[in-house]
C-alpha cells in the first residue's frame, strides 16, 4: 500500500511564512541556535516539512543536510503532520507482549495510514511510542490525552469510531 504521508501537500500561510522569517531573524546572528529555531518553527507549523527546514538552512546560512542531520536526531521534532487526533499506541514490552502489535496493525488498517503517517484530511496521526507507565493496563494507547488501556483489536475499533464520528 502506497504511504498516504506522500499525497498530504504542504500548506503555508502568509502569516506562518512571516512569523517562521521572524524567528529566523531574530536567531540570525545567536551561534547554535538552531535548535531554537526549529523548535520556533514546529511551534508554527506542528510539523517541519522539507520546506520548512529550506527556509532555515537558507535564512540561517547553513546547509540542509545540518538541518534535517538535527530535525531527525531529537525526538521532539516531527517531519511528519499531525492530526486532529493524535494516536499512540505503546510497543512497551508489557503492551507488546498483551498483543500492542496487533492494535497498531488494526489501527493503520482501519484508517490507512503507517506509523508515522497522517491521514489526508489530517483528522488523524499515528505513532508508536515506548513505555508510557501504564504497563497495569497494557495494551495500551492514547488519543491526545484520552488514555485506552486492555484493548482488543474489536474495543480499538470501536474506540477509534468514537472519533471518526
Amino acid at each position: 500500500m502506497k504511504n498516504k504521508l506522500e499525497t498530504i501537500p504542504f500548506k503555508d500561510t502568509p502569516e506562518q511564512k512571516a512569523q517562521l522569517e521572524q524567528i529566523i531573524q531574530d536567531y540570525k546572528d545567536v551561534p547554535g541556535a538552531l535548535v531554537q529555531v526549529l523548535k520556533k518553527a514546529q511551534e508554527v507549523y506542528g510539523y517541519l516539512p522539507l520546506e520548512v527546514q529550506i527556509t532555515v538552512a537558507e535564512g540561517l546560512g547553513i546547509s540542509l543536510e545540518e538541518v534535517y542531520g538535527v530535525v531527525t536526531f531529537y525526538s521532539f521534532f516531527s517531519i511528519n503532520p499531525k492530526g486532529q487526533y493524535e494516536i499512540s499506541v505503546c510497543l512497551g514490552t508489557a503492551c507488546y507482549v498483551k498483543g500492542a502489535g496487533d492494535v497498531i496493525n488494526k489501527i493503520s488498517d482501519v484508517l490507512g495510514i503507517k506509523d508515522g503517517g497522517c491521514t489526508p484530511d489530517g483528522k488523524f496521526s499515528l505513532r508508536a511510542c515506548r513505555c508510557i507507565g501504564a504497563c497495569g493496563l497494557a495494551p495500551v494507547l492514547t488519543i491526545n490525552d484520552d488514555v485506552y488501556g486492555r484493548l482488543t483489536t474489536d474495543e480499538t475499533v470501536k474506540v477509534l469510531q468514537k472519533y471518526m464520528a
